[in-house]
């Protein structure tokens, strides 16, 4: 065999396992240090799956549950369900979203409104937590009080799983 085949060889497999690592196959979840762009929380998802973005309303210290849609590169805010109403929250449908009681008496905000991330201060009251297939992520956990940290939904590849050390 010619140096120059060997060395077109070694070129196209290198080329090959460089594609295979980089191109974007999977979708992913990110929280992201905003100030900082480390990536403290990762793990694969599949497009349609839901979190739940959970935390104590700051004035009437009350639970709130945002429901977050993934989809391949954007996160959408599908509902948001609390117990009583206070500051900032919706106190009637509007051309933004619908709120209905639902059977357990809570009241759900439905807004299915796509975003492509959403960064949240953490609270030291507020206990912002994110649920993901029954394991919580304690955003204090992951950042000091007043930091801010983004959310977001992209499309990875092998290598930044790897970097990243993503969850299956």
């Amino acid at each position: 065999m010619s140096r120059r085949l060997i060395a077109g060889l070694v070129a196209a497999g290198a080329s090959g396992i460089a594609v295979f690592l980089l191109w974007p196959l999977f979708t992913v979840l990110e929280i992201v240090d905003s100030q900082s762009d480390r990536i403290p929380f990762c793990t694969r998802v599949r497009p349609g799956e839901e979190v739940v973005l959970s935390f104590v309303h700051s004035v009437n210290l009350r639970p709130v549950y945002d429901t977050l849609r993934v989809e391949a590169d954007h996160l959408v805010i599908a509902k948001s369900r609390f117990d009583t109403f206070g500051a900032g929250m919706p106190e009637a449908s509007t051309q933004d979203g619908t709120l209905s009681v639902a059977e357990d008496g809570w009241l759900e905000w439905t807004l299915n409104r796509p975003t492509p991330e959403i960064t949240v201060r953490v609270g030291r009251v507020a206990d912002h937590t994110v649920n993901y297939k029954g394991r919580d992520i304690h955003l204090s956990e992951l950042a000091e009080p007043g930091s801010a940290l983004t959310l977001r939904a992209r499309k990875s590849g092998w290598l930044d799983l790897m970097k990243n050390r993503c969850i299956p």
